[in-house]
């Protein structure tokens, strides 16, 4: 069993199970320690029912849920993680880009962790380098968890949106992490991520590899490539040069 511990910074409830889950599972299922941080949860007069659904989904999952004192800098120093999971800081939707953002200012200041994984849901994951198995098994395992955001998927079924990514994920996967032409991805479902290493404060784009389904992730390390992102990372996102489109998106 490890002893190793995985952050992931949650901008809302909901956001454990459709930004990175088959990664959150993997590690998990390996062993990990997998902490959630909820940096938010919702609307005020939402929020009774929305931790509710979070803690059962929690449950469901098998996730350490953390409410309190979400500030990504606090939350390094004290857990000390391994790896560390967050929304793309170019996501489009403003709070996410501000989660991401400043968990990267956090771990560029502690100088750790030396391994970051960022997800995007609402924008086209840029730069996706790193790809995971997602089994009819593992995908009705997530759907389970993430069903018991019974309010946010009456609103909006996002059910529907893992179903059709993790097929598109499978089939643009390959040519997108690996270049056109690339052989197709041997399963049905896959999941991007964007793998980030530290090296010398400066966060490197990682090579590109796969990960199966009954793999721990963190098994085969990170290399860093010579692709520099930091200046790319700290740029204006569309967000925040052209705006949102819809009001309140910070506590949706």
């Amino acid at each position: 069993m490890s002893n190793r511990v995985a952050v992931h910074f949650s901008p809302h409830p909901d956001d454990e199970l459709l930004g990175a889950p088959a990664a959150l599972f993997a590690l998990r299922d390996a062993g990990w320690r997998i902490v959630n941080v909820a940096c938010s949860l919702g609307r005020a007069e939402q929020e009774p029912r929305r931790l509710a659904e979070l803690e059962e989904a929690c449950r469901r999952a098998r996730f350490e849920l953390r409410r309190r004192h979400p500030d990504p800098a606090t939350v390094l120093h004290e857990l000390q993680p391994d790896l560390v999971i967050a929304p793309n800081p170019h996501d489009r939707h403003p709070f996410h880009e501000q989660v991401g953002r400043a968990v990267l200012a956090a771990v560029s200041g502690a100088e750790a962790p030396e391994t970051v994984w960022l997800w995007s849901v609402w924008g086209e994951l840029e730069l996706p380098s790193l790809v995971l198995e997602v089994s009819e098994q593992r995908f009705a395992e997530i759907v389970h968890a993430l069903s018991a955001h019974v309010g946010e998927l009456g609103r909006n079924d996002h059910r529907r949106l893992l179903r059709a990514r993790t097929s598109a994920n499978a089939v643009l996967g390959a040519e997108r992490v690996f270049g056109f032409g690339a052989l197709a991805l041997p399963f049905a479902r896959a999941e991007l991520l964007t793998e980030l290493r530290l090296v010398d404060g400066r966060f490197m784009l990682c090579d590109p590899r796969v990960v199966r389904e009954l793999d721990d992730p963190s098994e085969t390390p990170a290399v860093p490539s010579s692709t520099d992102l930091t200046a790319w990372l700290a740029e204006p996102s569309l967000t925040t040069r052209f705006g949102a489109r819809h009001a309140n998106v910070r506590n949706t």
